[in-house]
């Protein structure tokens, strides 16, 4: 009976491990997400906490809704910013896939289940020719997803000739209205997809590759691995997420327009690096991301609660995104200084040498 009783133990000590240490890792900026909601919560109700309108369940799914498209595109670009590198075309590639997908079905009366996988295949193909010209060609992925951005865009208002395709049919544009069991459908979206990522990056060995080439890709070459088979499955998979999102966002719209995703990129990178994926490649987490994702949304929502002016809006993120993307060096500074200190004090002379570079 003691023996079951110590398996068992054992059991939920095992199960609860993985939680500990994502509090443990995340204590930061979850501690951050709580003092943001809190403050807002306050705020909103003129400083009588209980008549807040932030913590209201309305306002809650609201927030869930919103966030649900910044999430889906986090799980790719927390990918990608492991592998050290960036994709700053989502955005674009969310209004071409969306004005594709509207068009099949409203210019071409093609079945809706077709429109959808041709708007999330535009997405794919996107991601592809990044992927494939940034693992084949020594041009930085900022240069090549700058290009797709522009043409993605440019496409988008092609197709439509700069005006929005509406499209009325319920079997589409429930895939972004509806609710299931009262939870937004574009949640549930975020959630099985973030889930998917999570499995991909800790229970693959394509998970295990994409840090190894993210913390050190000539390591990662001569250990075997196929680096540019990652990179190129990295942007691949961005874009796909990218042509959902566009789906899903012109369903909710009921059309397809081309201004869709604008500065949506921004909003995604910010979220990423918020949640400690480090822009220097190797380090990152889908649970830490989608805290980023969190604080952002409640960012946004908490402004638009508190009637802060829109422009000021633009110049709070733009704030965060810079405080984040400091913070991230000021940790990476901080690591190499004591794997540094560390080496100095195994003896290590070259070690000496870049201990004083450092400093």
């Amino acid at each position: 009976m003691q023996t079951e009783n110590t398996a068992i133990a054992g059991r939920r000590r095992t199960l609860a491990r993985p939680f500990l240490k994502f509090f443990k890792d995340n204590a930061a900026i979850l501690i951050g997400l709580l003092v943001i909601s809190v403050l807002i919560q306050f705020l909103s109700a003129g400083g009588n906490f209980f008549e807040g309108l932030f913590f209201q369940k309305s306002n809650i799914m609201n927030v869930l809704r919103q966030i649900a498209v910044n999430a889906m595109l986090a799980c790719g670009m927390c990918i990608v910013i492991i592998l050290g590198g960036i994709d700053i075309s989502v955005g674009s590639v969310i209004a071409f896939s969306g004005v594709i997908s509207a068009g099949m079905i409203t210019n071409y009366q093609l079945p809706v289940w077709l429109a959808v996988l041709g708007g999330m295949g535009v997405g794919l193909l996107c991601g592809m020719f990044n992927g494939f010209i940034i693992s084949t060609t020594p041009l930085p992925p900022f240069i090549v997803t700058l290009a797709m951005m522009q043409m993605a865009r440019g496409f988008a208002y092609i197709y439509t000739s700069g005006a929005p395709i509406r499209t009325m049919y319920p079997e589409f544009y429930n895939l972004g209205t509806a609710f299931v069991l009262g939870i937004p459908i574009q949640v549930i979206y975020a959630v099985v997809i973030m889930l998917f990522t999570i499995f991909l990056l800790n229970r693959t060995k394509m998970g295990r590759h994409i840090y190894a080439v993210g913390g050190n890709r000539e390591a990662a070459r001569f250990a075997g691995i196929n680096d540019r088979r990652i990179l190129f499955f990295a942007y691949s998979y961005t874009g796909l997420l990218a042509g959902i999102c566009g789906v899903v966002l012109a369903a909710r719209m009921f059309s397809g327009q081309p201004t869709a995703g604008d500065g949506q990129e921004m909003e995604t990178i910010a979220a990423t690096v918020l949640g400690g994926t480090s822009m220097l490649g190797g380090q990152g987490t889908i649970g830490g991301t989608m805290i980023g994702v969190l604080i952002m949304g409640s960012l946004s929502n908490g402004m638009n609660l508190l009637g802060i002016n829109s422009f000021w809006q633009y110049v709070v993120k733009g704030v965060v995104i810079l405080f984040a993307v400091y913070i991230d060096v000021l940790k990476k500074r901080a690591k190499d200084v004591k794997s540094v200190i560390k080496g100095v004090s195994g003896g290590e002379d070259t070690d000496k040498k870049n201990l004083a570079e450092l400093k």
